[in-house]
């Protein structure tokens, strides 16, 4: 059930909607806008059934293209995550499924020898830009300057403080590899680096890799001296909803920054329509995981919607993001799209959108997914994870997964049961065995060092 009229989808014909993959009319490389939310929850939009968080410009976008309904990250946290999505690899194969410590992260994280989608852009004439949050390693090689990204402005670590932009009482920005002091709202200064880059290179071809900072949950490690540990949000987002800036409560305040986060999101998409560039770009926005599942990280206020679990577990609302996809006459509008996809596919996608050729040289574990955001048919595959205790493999409609390494597996039919809360491994328990050795077989093939 989508959260208001505007989010009324509906569906495109196949032979109409396989005719739309492909590059820009034109033969001119299409621009890519990729917008990374942190720790938004499948249901905090809208767009995905959300009545009291106002997000139009992000349901708009959802309306000007499709709304993914089984789209799933990486990891269920940030920094394996978001290895994961630039990459195109599983953590377990890139060699970063941790989540980076406050003492790592100006350190070594991903390994220097994984390659990220801009270094396949760039070889085809991309001007590449990332704005926001790092948070994969900021030791020297590798910066977003020295992995193909030609500019950089946002934040090394995990969270930063929205004004201040501390992170374990440092500051934490920079500019390419310069430690900068800026002022102003994160969220606004991610949004206006991208802006400008994308002013500076209208002639295109661009890629902007844009990952928010927000809606990251408060860390009170990061507030200033003598400042209160709460969702900060400029007054004007609490005002729209009839609410003080001095507003105490928590939901609230969060719905506030989610409302920021998506007027900034309006104005890098205003910015490609008065360019007069929507039609030759390529915008992918995802949530980097899901959102909190408990006090500690925000599980009274972000929302799943009717999954189980969050943030750091594999059970649905750790791994399944919501997202949307638009590039006008290649996606149809007003459209949702069902098909099992996940953000190691992004890779394999873009560079086939640039109409360039996915590296043969190492395994990816995505497919070029353009096809099926047009309308095909979905390959069957089986998918899978693994962070810290947790585990979990999606085959067709059954999701397996378990909470401790020497634990019992858990069997769902997500097609009838997707909050997971009828364990039915008892009743199946040739599907457990099945599934459980394909995970087995997976890992063993997966772990770093043997691709």
């Amino acid at each position: 059930m989508l959260g208001s009229e505007d989010c009324m989808i509906e569906t495109v014909p196949l032979i109409l909607a396989l005719s739309l993959a492909g590059v820009a009319p034109d033969g001119l490389r299409p621009n890519i806008l990729f917008i990374v939310v942190d720790n938004v929850g499948y249901g905090d939009l809208g767009c995905y059934g959300n009545t009291f968080n106002r997000t139009p410009r992000i349901d708009r976008l959802a309306v000007e293209g499709t709304r993914l309904t089984q789209f799933y990250c990486g990891s269920p946290t940030c920094t394996a995550s978001r290895g994961a999505l630039l990459t195109g690899r599983h953590p377990l194969r890139n060699g970063l499924n941790w989540q980076l410590k406050p003492e790592e992260q100006l350190g070594m994280g991903l390994p220097l020898d994984e390659r990220m989608i801009p270094a396949s852009l760039k070889p085809l004439g991309y001007a590449t830009g990332a704005f926001g949050k790092w948070n994969i390693g900021f030791g020297p090689g590798g910066r977003p300057t020295e992995r193909g990204f030609d500019e950089f402005l946002g934040h090394a670590s995990g969270n930063i403080d929205y004004y201040d932009h501390q992170y374990n009482g440092r500051l934490d920005t920079y500019r390419g590899t310069e430690n900068v002091r800026l002022e102003g709202y994160s969220t606004d200064l991610f949004a206006e680096a991208a802006i400008d880059f994308i002013r500076r290179h209208a002639a295109g071809p661009w890629f902007v890799y844009l990952p928010f900072n927000a809606a990251h949950l408060p860390n009170e490690r990061n507030t200033p001296s003598g400042g209160k540990t709460e969702w900060q949000v400029p007054a004007k987002y609490l005002e729209q909803y009839g609410w003080s800036a001095a507003e105490p409560d928590r939901k609230r305040r969060y719905a506030a920054v989610l409302t920021a986060l998506d007027d900034a999101i309006g104005r890098v998409l205003d910015t490609v329509d008065a360019l007069d560039q929507r039609d030759r770009t390529f915008v992918f926005l995802m949530s980097d995981n899901g959102g909190g599942h408990d006090l500690r990280t925000a599980g009274d206020v972000s929302n799943n919607g009717p999954l189980r679990g969050g943030i750091t577990q594999c059970y649905e609302g750790g791994i399944r993001v919501p997202a949307t996809a638009r590039w006008p006459g290649k996606i149809p509008e007003r459209s949702t799209n069902d098909a099992l996809l996940w953000s190691m596919d992004l890779l394999p996608t873009f560079v086939s959108a640039a109409n360039g050729e996915v590296p043969s040289d190492r395994v990816f574990d995505g497919i070029n997914i353009l096809p099926i955001l047009a309308g095909g048919e979905a390959p069957q595959r089986d998918l899978f994870w693994e962070f810290r205790k947790y585990a979990a493999v999606r085959s067709g409609d059954w999701k397996l997964v378990r909470s401790q390494p020497e634990g019992d597996w858990e069997l769902y039919d997500l097609k009838t049961d997707v909050g997971e809360q009828h364990n039915v491994a008892s009743q199946h328990p040739e599907v457990v065995k099945d599934l459980a050795k394909r995970f087995n077989t997976w890992r063993a093939q997966t772990a770093r060092g043997e691709s």
